[in-house]
């Protein structure tokens, strides 16, 4: 029983790894070439897997693209795990600040994680309901963390200023740290990363702060 019970978890944790793997090759592939371009069999090529051997890790595309998306949710969500307790303690441009560099620096190594979203976001909007309801759902929570920071700056520590809807102003910044990559890629031999995230930190949060 032992034994049998070990060969389990061993399975188990290879299939784990598997998905891991498959998913990694997933993001690259659809985040340079969409969610249309990229088939099944294509990717099962590209991790030199055989197209029934990925269909039983993932029966669909969708499954494929919904388990990538909640991954990567995952991930950064974790950039935040050492810094969540002490950055309620700080101002609330410090909190913002730190809201943005976390941000950058997840995607400074990444950059094909928020290419992916972007390349998604845009064909799910009109081909595929669910992926861009999980879109919405996760990149809504970041929307939440980032106008919770703009709304305590205004009511609690009066840092920044009232005329600024702290809904819209999360929006705009989510969406910019998506376009920023995307159009950074298309100029990545001109154009380096983080002088353009600089930028953007020093216009939404002096945007946002009292003169």
């Amino acid at each position: 029983m032992h034994k049998a019970a070990a060969k389990r978890e061993i399975k188990q944790e290879r299939a784990a790894r598997t998905r891991v793997e498959i998913m990694e090759a997933a993001i690259t592939l659809f985040a340079r070439r969409g969610i249309l371009a990229t088939t099944m069999a294509e990717l099962a090529r590209a991790i030199r897997m055989t197209p029934g051997a990925l269909y039983w890790h993932f029966p669909t595309k969708e499954d494929l693209l919904l388990a990538a998306i909640d991954e990567l949710h995952q991930r950064y969500l974790n950039e935040f795990q050492d810094v969540a307790p002490e950055l309620r303690k700080r101002s609330a441009r410090e909190q913002l600040m730190a809201f943005m560099e976390r941000t950058q620096q997840f995607l400074r190594y990444h950059r094909e994680y928020g290419i992916f979203f972007g390349m998604v976001s845009a064909e799910s909007a009109h081909e595929n309901d669910r992926v861009a309801e999980a879109l919405r759902e996760k990149l809504g929570l970041y929307v939440l963390m980032g106008a919770a920071i703009v709304r305590y700056g205004q009511e609690k520590t009066k840092e920044f200023r009232t005329d600024v809807d702290p809904h819209v102003a999360a929006h705009g910044l989510i969406g910019a740290f998506m376009g920023v990559l995307v159009h950074q890629h298309l100029f990545r031999d001109t154009l380096s990363y983080d002088p353009v995230l600089s930028v953007l930190e020093k216009l939404m949060v002096d945007g946002v702060t009292k003169r």
